[in-house]
């Protein structure tokens, strides 16, 4: 006996709610979609033209689409006309994939996201899901959705661009003094500007139209010969010097896309070159990518930014203003590895933010093992004399204080040293062990003394057992995230282009991945109190985000 099936019988249509679970990912994403109040939602309406798709729906089916994994907007729309759940959340619309693009990339649709983000961290807190008392910040590199072979290399454009500088600067002076070419007056003596090398194609164009003049009045024929090859060099020399004026105004224009960049890609200018943990080509290849930067707890991701640059150390302070500014107030503890422990970062965390820094800096491990205290050549494992301000070095002889030096780094940071110098290292049976100083000169340390008081903080507070604690929850809080944003959601490329654009959708993936850890959180915490309360049908509606928002003026 089977049960009925008849294809040709009339199915009357059913409310798409009741096929869905009780637990559906779709009632988080139509809960938290629906807290936020109309204001939010007025940059969004038009006067004029065809009434658009309401934005509360768009959002709704952008954010179920990257929970299942979906991110391309062609995939989104073919949803639409197979999912159930998207169904219930779009009511019957289905918006275009073009649309679906379009609002995704929309500069008001990150005010949203970033309010989305604020009210789960309330909702978080409120559930006693997070404690608030630290986050953990940490980084990683996504590859960007651009072309894998269009680099621009910075060392590359300045390097040609000296190549130009040279070439165009002996041309002119030819040109002037073969008295081609009248001299003209210039901004800079050592460098033709694109205007200047304009204006001599301009003129140097003028010349070869007076010789081509004289070529067609003339009508000897070893006359017209010799006004051609007059002609010839100013004719070669205007094509040149048009080649000049582009090429200078491209080299221009990527220096100004460089910004404090190496490299950019051609086809995502705010994408760089980066090396990748994911080496799918196995050859060490850099890629395009952007680096990102995520603040969570309880390995949920409270806040996010988009940075152009590989290295950690420079995003931390900006990432921290960003997190003030846009997401929520610093709690009393930042936690991080060692990638983040610079001078700078201590100083503004300790002295300017009031917070405590839990984060390591790159030897610490290192200064920790057993093998590091038996260098004996290593001044930091050099006896100190304070009352002489002098080190010890291993042949007995000292290295005292002579000066202070003050290093400038790119970005503006100035450390200052002390300089302690070997009274005399000429005839030490252990000078070739102890230093590389050419003969003559002695051994010199470099001793920042800023920098090893913040060092001496950092393992005083990480021998604190609940500091300690404290920091061994970053590789379980922090380092999960990630793996259920790559391995589980799939998410490892971008499918938008443009730094703006990115920030858009690393938030709709973020939330995504919020809100699958939350139902599934939920779903266990309610299995275990009830677990034969699973049911379907439309008395199973409640809640499964209460938050509220609250729109800043």
């Amino acid at each position: 006996m089977f049960k009925q099936y008849n294809m040709n019988q009339v199915i009357l249509p059913l409310d798409l709610e009741m096929k869905l679970q009780e637990n559906d990912i779709a009632y988080a994403v139509h809960d938290l979609v629906e807290q936020i109040p109309n204001e939010a939602f007025a940059a969004f309406l038009r006067k004029t033209g065809c009434p658009a798709y309401h934005p509360r729906m768009m959002m709704k089916i952008i954010v179920c689409a990257y929970t299942q994994s979906v991110f391309s907007g062609r995939k989104i729309e073919a949803l639409l006309q197979d999912s159930v759940r998207m169904m219930w959340l779009a009511q019957g619309y289905e918006p275009s994939y073009r649309t679906i693009n379009r609002f995704r990339v929309h500069p008001d649709v990150q005010a949203l996201l970033r309010e989305c983000f604020v009210q789960f961290r309330c909702q978080l807190v409120q559930e006693e899901l997070i404690d608030d008392e630290a986050i953990f910040i940490d980084g990683t590199k996504i590859e960007a959705n651009a072309n894998k072979f269009t680099f621009v290399w910075r060392k590359a454009v300045e390097n040609y661009n000296a190549n130009l500088i040279e070439k165009s600067n002996r041309m002119y002076d030819e040109l002037v003094e073969k008295e081609i070419i009248p001299e003209i007056v210039r901004e800079n003596p050592e460098e033709l500007s694109v205007k200047e090398l304009t204006d001599i194609a301009e003129r140097l164009e003028e010349k070869v139209e007076e010789w081509s003049q004289k070529i067609e009045e003339s009508e000897e024929v070893s006359e017209r010969k010799q006004l051609r090859s007059e002609r010839k060099e100013p004719k070669q020399s205007h094509k040149q010097f048009q080649d000049f004026a582009a090429r200078k105004q491209k080299y221009e224009s990527d220096t100004e896309i460089f910004g404090e960049r190496n490299s950019y890609s051609k086809t995502d200018h705010d994408a760089t070159f980066m090396r990748m943990k994911d080496d799918y080509m196995k050859n060490g290849q850099l890629k395009a990518g952007y680096n990102i930067q995520v603040a969570t707890e309880g390995q949920y991701a409270l806040a996010y930014d988009v940075f152009p640059n590989p290295t950690d150390t420079r995003t931390f302070l900006p990432f921290l203003d960003h997190i003030e500014q846009h997401f929520f107030e610093l709690p009393d503890h930042l936690v991080a590895d060692s990638g983040y422990g610079s001078e700078e970062n201590y100083e503004e965390v300790q002295e300017n933010r009031k917070r405590t820094p839990l984060i390591t800096y790159n030897t610490y491990r290192k200064e920790k093992k057993k093998s590091f205290k038996k260098k004996a050549f290593h001044s930091a494992n050099w006896e100190y004399s304070e009352e002489d301000d002098a080190f010890i070095c291993p042949n007995g002889k000292q290295l005292t204080f002579r000066y202070f030096s003050h290093k400038t780094d790119r970005y503006g940071f100035v450390r200052k040293f002390k300089v302690y110098e070997c009274e005399d290292c000429s005839g030490c049976p252990l000078r070739s062990q102890c230093t590389k100083a050419k003969e003559g000169n002695n051994r010199k340390i470099y001793y920042n003394e800023k920098w090893e008081e913040q060092k001496h903080m950092v393992r005083e507070l990480l021998s604190e057992e609940k500091m300690g604690e404290l920091y061994g929850k970053r590789k379980v809080d922090v380092e999960p995230f990630f793996g259920f944003l790559k391995a589980n959601l799939r998410f490892t490329r971008m499918s938008v282009r443009g730094q703006e654009s990115v920030k858009n959708e690393l938030g709709f993936a973020f939330m995504a991945v919020n809100l699958r850890k939350y139902t599934a959180q939920r779903q266990q915490s309610k299995a275990n109190n009830f677990p034969h309360s699973i049911k379907k049908g439309s008395d199973h509606q409640k809640p499964m985000i209460g938050t509220f928002f609250i729109i800043s003026g």
